[in-house]
Order: structure tokens, then C-alpha cells, then sequence
């Protein structure tokens, strides 16, 4: 995550896409240099939002373990397939509910 993000320091739960060194453009700028900067942002940026929903539902299973929830369908309330939860550790719904 660190090397596509940083952290926003309002909201330590939020991150925030690098700009991977997108200086502000001059009149002098190619055009296509301008464009193959913005794209490797959008796609940092995308990135970026995948990883943090997956660290999101990380840190849930994590608090699920402390708690003693892990592994029970947010749904249902019945037992998560073992297969299930072996493919992702994280899941939050058995295969009925997805």
C-alpha cells in the first residue's frame, strides 16, 4: 500500500494515491508526457482503492478473531465454509450470501 499511497494525516484510516511525481505541467510540456502521467495516476489511484477496501476487510476479520466472530456469516449467523475462508481469509458471508 505504501508505495502507491500514503496515509492522510486527517483520517489515519484513509489513503491518499502518490502522485508519482506529477509536476504540474508547463505550456512547454509534451502532451503525451502530461497524458502517460495522469494514466499512471488513474491506475495508482485504482489501485489504491482496491487495496484499501482489502486492508478494510483485513482489519475486520483481525477484530472478528479478538472477538471470537471469525468465520460466522454476517447474513446467516451460520459457520463460513472452511473452503471458503481458505481462499479468503477475510470473508464476511458464506456461499449462500454471497
Amino acid at each position: 500500500m505504501q508505495g502507491v499511497a500514503a496515509r492522510n494525516p486527517a483520517n489515519p484510516q484513509d489513503w491518499q494515491t502518490k502522485d508519482a511525481g506529477m509536476d504540474t505541467p508547463t505550456p512547454a510540456a509534451d502532451a503525451n508526457e502530461a497524458a502517460d502521467k495522469q494514466e499512471e495516476f488513474d491506475e495508482r489511484q485504482a489501485v489504491t482503492e482496491n487495496l484499501e477496501v482489502r486492508l478494510r476487510d483485513i482489519n475486520d476479520a483481525l477484530g472478528k478473531i479478538a472477538s471470537g466472530t471469525y468465520g460466522v456469516c454476517e447474513v446467516s449467523g451460520e459457520p463460513i465454509e472452511m473452503d471458503r475462508l481458505e481462499a479468503n481469509p477475510a470473508a464476511r458471508t458464506c456461499k449462500t450470501h454471497l
